[in-house]
């Protein structure tokens, strides 16, 4: 069975996250503490016992959620030893999925992740944002909504295509709030704000460009062991020079994460596509885009024995 390995962003973390799975495995707890020892600080604490108000703050969350997701794959990597033919993430997601394929050493990841996310809470302080969920089709599309609430004032981009019905709109929070006004006017079911503490993927992102320019530039990348389909194109990126400048661009750029896993789908329709780290997010995503697919979670100790159970 050929499977697809797909990595959350952030919104998925939650108190609690991998703390069965470190107790129950070994490798997990030594990802754990592996990501520990890069940023000098007890993380996986944080992961294991919040408080939640600070596990969200960008910069905890962004290692978070890569130490959950290398957790999971320390404890299977053998068992699925040459049955995994690409891996894809969400945002945050696909440095994960870079480590995984060999791109990024754990503790490289960790300490970019960290300073992706200081830089990103950095840049929301200096040029505050904020974005929504726009779900439901939107009469004349999302992109004219956006254009038309930039025209009257401030800047509101589409920043997450998640997939058919809904989309998140990122940008100055005036500009933003007029957006969802539209977006309502035109059809859509429900616009709601997030709780995020700026605006991700859209232009207002800028400022923090070098300053992630630098940390990937420093960053030993390697090429990917298998493709790591990319946030900014759906395209498979297989060379670290590709990786590194994919990694860069999609700080401003919107994530097509409909188009991505149309294309995982096309190019592999019959394999398990499993998302690992906290929560199902990108599964019930997964099978809104690509219904025929097959879908699976795995976080915890207990989705661990399933994958194994499926694959053996």
């Amino acid at each position: 069975m050929n499977v697809v390995l797909l990595f959350p962003g952030q919104g998925s973390q939650k108190p609690g996250m991998g703390k069965d799975l470190a107790e129950a495995f070994p490798l997990a707890r030594d990802a754990f503490a592996a990501v520990d020892a890069a940023l000098g600080e007890s993380l996986s604490a944080l992961c294991f016992d919040g408080p939640a108000d600070t596990l969200t703050l960008t910069h905890n969350a962004q290692p978070a959620l890569l130490a959950h997701g290398a957790a999971v794959w320390a404890v299977v990597r053998d068992h699925l030893a040459g049955r995994v033919r690409a891996a894809a993430g969400h945002s945050l997601g696909e440095f994960t999925a870079h480590h995984v394929a060999g791109s990024l050493s754990l503790a490289d990841a960790a300490r970019l992740v960290r300073r992706r996310g200081e830089l990103m809470l950095e840049s929301g302080e200096r040029q505050p944002g904020t974005m929504a969920a726009i779900l439901g089709d939107v009469e004349g599309g999302i992109e004219a909504v956006c254009a038309r609430a930039s025209a009257e004032g401030g800047c509101v981009v589409p920043a997450n295509y998640n997939s058919p019905g809904q989309v998140v709109i990122s940008g100055e929070i005036a500009a933003v709030e007029r957006a969802m006004e539209l977006a309502k006017a035109a059809g859509a079911k429900r616009a709601v704000r997030l709780n995020v503490s700026g605006a991700f993927h859209s232009p207002l992102m800028e400022v923090a460009r070098e300053g992630l320019a630098a940390a990937l530039d420093s960053a030993r990348l390697s090429d990917p062991s298998i493709p790591v389909y990319a946030n900014v194109t759906a395209e498979p990126v297989r060379a670290a020079g590709d990786a590194r400048r994919l990694l860069l661009e999609q700080l401003t750029a919107p994530v097509a994460w409909t188009r991505l896993v149309e294309r995982l789908a096309a190019d592999f329709p019959d394999a398990l596509f499993v998302e690992m780290g906290p929560g199902t997010v990108l599964t019930g995503l997964t099978k809104k885009i690509a219904p025929s697919l097959q879908t699976m979670a795995c976080g915890t100790a207990a989705d661990v024995v399933q994958l194994l159970a499926k694959v053996a």
